[in-house]
């Protein structure tokens, strides 16, 4: 049984992870490079939208079982959730695996768990135990000693969908890469604490591919809606209408189009196949294209609109014109931008030289590249009543809620189906 278990990250996934294992009794310290996450934490807060976690945060940091610190501490184990961005072309960036790694190596003793969530290309784990054997090598690791090893560690990538992240971290099956067969063990029995799907056992390297091949599966399939709403806009068909009726087929279930693909996952997952396998990866290098492409498929319909509407009105200039931006987050209901489809139309619309009118229900600020004096976050009400066009980029329930207001719009661009 683990008493002291260490979060490295204290983001999307590591802050849910981190409280729930605190909720279960068990002291968790949570590091973050970030002042203002760990504070707010401290203070019994959340710095990130995600439904029932505010109330299980301070319920944990209030009993004395959640506390967190910029410098990582003494722990059983350590878990390792932080962003792993692009570098280049597509190149994964693993700075801020090997910066945790450098992190924690001071404080490691004999008989701790590492365990990387972060999602990675296939042999970063080893690379983590590589970079962990080079700081101490008073210690013993995997790749040297195998089952007697010091140091145990083990890749166990989480499964989650934002918005749904305390609930499916609980109930979801998990996939269990040690590095040795004693570190799937151990890391079994530290989820058992709180998670009640299945845990599965492999080896690191299965266990970094799965979770990859995972959202590759889902990017690919998304490319084929969104590559169909393409062609079928050039043969005047109702995108939405054929799939419904597509999907009639007992073997059919097409996906919904929207205006490309967000996240930190189905977004960038799949470039680290690419990456490593660049010969053989070619249908998920495809899909990739397809979807990376989509917004600018959209932002070409805004052009269009834009264009009708100068025609209409004589006089009438390029900073005139008002586009409302309907959502930011890169799916429904959330307040992640990362690798937003939604926000990289919304900048390019601010290069057109119009006004911009974004509605963003979830966030209250701008992110610093949307401050543009051009660019202003506004209400529904007020962006419907003075648009000239209207792009709707998430299905945001607040939109579902007020379709027939935006239905009535002039031009109205739907890139979720949310008229459909």
């Amino acid at each position: 049984m683990f008493k002291t278990i260490s979060m490295i990250g204290l983001g999307y996934i590591g802050l849910p992870t981190a409280t729930l294992f605190a909720s279960r009794k068990i002291k968790v310290i949570g590091v973050d490079v970030s002042e203002h996450a760990v504070n707010t934490i401290n203070q019994g807060k959340i710095h990130i939208v995600e439904p029932e976690l505010d109330m299980l945060v301070h319920a944990a940091v209030v009993e004395g079982y959640l506390r967190a610190t910029t410098t990582p501490e003494p722990a059983e184990a350590f878990l390792i959730a932080v962003p792993t961005p692009f570098k280049g072309d597509h190149e994964p960036d693993l700075s801020n695996i090997e910066a945790a790694a450098r992190a924690i190596a001071p404080v490691l003793q004999k008989g701790n768990l590492v365990i990387l969530e972060s999602t990675s290309p296939v042999g970063t784990t080893e690379k983590l135990a590589a970079w962990l054997a080079e700081a101490r090598p008073d210690l013993t690791f995997p790749q040297q000693v195998q089952e007697s090893a010091d140091i145990q560690i083990a890749y166990c990538p989480e499964r989650v969908l934002p918005g749904r992240v305390v609930h499916e971290l609980v109930a979801n099956d998990r996939v269990l890469g040690g590095m040795t067969r004693t570190a799937t063990f151990m890391a079994a029995t530290l989820y058992k604490t709180f998670v009640q799907g299945e845990l599965v056992g492999t080896n690191a390297r299965t266990a970094e591919m799965c979770k990859l091949t995972e959202n590759s599966f889902r990017d690919v399939n998304i490319a084929f809606a969104n590559e169909l709403s393409m062609i079928c806009d050039k043969l005047d068909i109702n995108v939405w209408e054929l799939i419904k009726l597509a999907n009639h087929h007992p073997r059919v279930n097409i996906l919904q189009p929207g205006c490309g693909v967000g996240g930190h996952c189905i977004a960038v997952d799949p470039w680290f196949i690419v990456d490593t396998t660049p010969d053989e990866a070619r249908i998920i290098h495809m899909a990739r294209e397809v979807n990376d492409h989509k917004p600018e498929w959209v932002l070409d319909k805004v052009k269009a609109s834009i264009a009708d509407t100068l025609a209409k009105k004589p006089g009438c200039t390029m900073s005139d014109i008002k586009v409302a931006c309907l959502g930011l987050a890169f799916k429904p209901d959330i307040d992640d931008l990362r690798e937003s489809p939604a926000l990289e139309i919304t900048q390019q619309i601010t290069k057109l030289g119009c006004q911009i009118l974004t509605v963003e229900p979830n966030i209250e600020t701008l992110p610093q590249k949307l401050n543009q004096p051009n660019l202003s976050l506004a209400t529904l009400e007020d962006a419907l009543a003075t648009a000239d066009v209207v792009c709707v980029l998430v299905k945001h329930r607040p939109f579902i809620e007020a379709v027939e207001g935006i239905r009535r719009h002039a031009l109205a661009i739907d890139a979720v189906g949310l008229l459909a």
